[in-house]
């Protein structure tokens, strides 16, 4: 892996022909060049050395990977103790919001991501080589050192560099060196991970340099090769991937897909999913990733065909199922990932949709045993793996690892299991293989918040103390509570920068928060709330629809404000649990249905990587389905647990 193309110092750059720098640039990429890469690192080269004569002090690194992103920047140039992140737009005469969002996010990588850089100044530039003159702002500083990005044409850049540098400057030396070999701890969002992956990148490039990444690498590898020896000789396996909550199962499911298609595509490797908004976003995302990385080619592609190649790739897990009932053929993929596999429907749930939905009378196989059926049609070999998730169950007739067990035992024993000692089953089978590389047991999931998920288990337990210990370890991590939901809206926006994503989320039950202009029945659209810009209103950064848990499990948000309804209420020492009927609030006595009300806010109290408010209404004494009572005891529980008051 590279972490930059070329770099130097501006007192090098003369010495270095033109033809030299170009082919240390070329010499890096693994696929050719095209046209419209070679004409702007022409273009880049010729600056570089007006840069180097204006800027003699300085140390420039071309094509700068930036992790998160799965992109490289442009340029980077350390000069008088600042780090300025230049992105360059060849033959543009204007700055478009993306431009600015993507060279100011690539700003925010350095900032959150990269050791050497948490405590230095970081100036991001857009530069639109024909743009007129003087499109500079004023510089605008965060809290934390990041500016706001800066505008100019190609001839304004170093008199920025040098403006800067004498006004904010701090006087010290960025060692290049060291500065290039600092550690990188990049958290990137599953939309960003698809992307960087689909695109070509490895998992190495956008994961964390220590553990996380490691255990990923060893768990991509010992599943390649038991692929491979299933391959060779013609086997049936099954891989049960498990992994501590945040660990990126998903991730290593996509990677393995993605690698498996780029280097064994007679495969078809798919990535599936019965995560219908999971699915969307994901397929979403990647085609207008795909067009947009094929404005700089030859033949630019269409959303259309990018949609097709991405759905190929990442299909949802009931059309696939769907695809298998209309006929007895073997299916293409010889390769598939089942993403939280232990959601899979047990006997009773499948058969019932079967003869509901299918027409499919006397079903009598699970979800699991049907897809294991529908993969054994090969007749010489095939690999199945599965990412196995638990405690944040929110369906009905989900029949969790132990079905998939039982049904290798029952009806494919000459399958080859391989299984973590992690997967605590008493169902032994004959063809088990021990396989502890395929447990990841490190958390890669927030950067600012490792222990989240301990509060929020401890928050939904109702132990107020043991939640306000674990609260001590987040103090990066903003946990706010308010009673106004304007003001949440508020802060939500003034946390955001760039390309993050904040929203309003709430229980898919929270049916008293309407008169608050919150309404659950109100569906959003995933791929517009997850991808859509700022302007458009079915954005969530538009802070207008919520989200429920339905629509957001296995998915991240930036920022998140949670809108807490009463369906789950803190009452005498205990959480309550509800579902509002009618015109009424009604008792949930199954435990089952009590876990999936409880598992609903698990969900949505960890979907935001930065920071979280939550909003408790104030209720109303002449409404009996919200009494004021009611809210204030979950207002005060949640300040016991730690949450602040903004």
């Amino acid at each position: 892996m590279h972490r930059t193309f070329v770099s130097l110092r501006a007192s090098e750059v003369s010495r270095v022909s033109d033809a030299e720098l170009y082919g240390q640039l070329a010499g890096k990429l693994s696929f050719a060049v095209e046209p419209a890469q070679r004409s702007a690192w022409n273009y880049q080269i010729t600056h570089l050395r007006e840069l180097a004569r204006q800027l003699p002090d300085a140390h420039f690194s071309m094509e700068f990977l930036i992790p998160r992103m799965g992109r490289r920047a442009d340029l980077i140039v350390l000069h008088s103790g600042i780090i300025f992140v230049v992105e360059y737009k060849v033959g543009s005469k204007s700055f478009d919001r993306s431009s600015l969002n993507q060279t100011y996010g690539y700003g925010l990588d350095l900032k959150h991501f990269h050791q050497p850089s948490h405590d230095r100044s970081i100036v991001p530039i857009l530069v639109a080589t024909e743009a007129a003159g003087e499109q500079s702002c004023a510089l605008e500083w965060d809290d934390d050192g990041l500016a706001q990005p800066q505008r100019v044409n190609s001839e304004e850049l170093a008199p920025l560099i040098n403006f800067t540098s004498r006004v904010y400057g701090e006087g010290g030396f960025i060692d290049p060196a060291a500065w290039l070999a600092g550690r990188y701890r990049p958290t990137p969002t599953i939309v960003e991970a698809a992307q960087a992956l689909y695109s070509g990148h490895d998992v190495e490039e956008i994961s964390r340099s220590e553990a996380g990444a490691e255990n990923l690498t060893k768990t991509a590898d010992y599943v390649s090769a038991a692929i491979e020896d299933a391959k060779n000789n013609k086997k049936k396996i099954i891989c049960f991937v498990t992994g501590v909550p945040g660990s990126g199962k998903t991730l290593a499911g996509l990677n393995l897909a993605t690698a498996r298609q780029r280097s064994h595509s007679d495969e078809h490797a798919v990535f599936l999913s019965g995560n219908g908004p999971l699915v969307a976003v994901l397929r979403e995302a990647l085609a207008l990733d795909a067009v947009a990385q094929s404005k700089a080619s030859e033949k630019p592609s269409s959303k259309v065909l990018e949609k097709r190649r991405a759905s190929a790739f990442i299909q949802n897990i009931h059309h696939f199922r769907d695809d298998a009932l209309t006929s007895a053929l073997a299916p293409d993929e010889k390769v598939v990932v089942f993403d939280e596999a232990q959601r899979a429907w047990d006997v009773a749930q499948t058969s019932k949709f079967m003869q509901q939905k299918k027409g499919q009378v006397g079903f009598s196989m699970s979800e699991p045993e049907f897809l294991l059926s529908v993969m054994d049609r090969h007749r010489d070999w095939c690999a199945i793996v599965c990412l196995v998730g638990g405690g944040q169950e929110i369906n009905t007739g989900e029949a969790g690892i132990d079905e998939w067990l039982r049904a290798l035992e029952r009806s494919f024993p000459h399958w080859e299991a391989h299984i973590p000692d992690a997967l605590k089953t008493s169902i032994k089978l004959p063809g088990q293989v021990h396989a502890p590389s395929l447990h990841l047991a490190t958390s890669i999931r927030s950067f600012r918040a490792e222990k989240l998920s301990d509060f929020v288990g401890h928050v939904i337990d109702g132990d107020a103390d043991a939640a306000k210990r674990v609260h001590a370890e987040l103090s990066d991590y903003p946990l706010l509570i308010t009673r106004d939901l304007d003001q949440a809206r508020e802060w939500l926006r003034s946390q955001r920068r760039g390309a993050e994503r904040a929203g309003l989320l709430a229980s898919s039950n929270a049916a008293r928060l309407k008169p608050h202009g919150v309404f659950v029945k109100a569906k959003i659209e995933p791929e517009k709330w997850f991808l859509a810009e700022v302007g458009d209103v079915r954005s969530s950064d538009a802070l207008e629809d919520a989200a429920t848990e339905f629509d957001v499990q296995g998915l991240e948000l930036d920022w998140a404000c949670l809108c807490w309804d009463a369906n789950l209420r803190w009452t005498d020492g205990a959480w309550e649990t509800l579902q509002f009927r009618g015109s009424q609030w009604q008792a949930v006595n199954d435990p089952e249905r009590q876990s999936y009300i409880a598992n609903s806010y698990r969900v949505l109290l960890t979907r935001a990587r930065q920071g979280l408010v939550v909003f408790v209404p104030d209720g109303a004494e002449n409404d009996h389905t919200r009494p004021s009572k009611v809210y204030q005891e979950i207002y005060e529980f949640l300040r016991e647990c730690g949450f602040s008051s903004i």
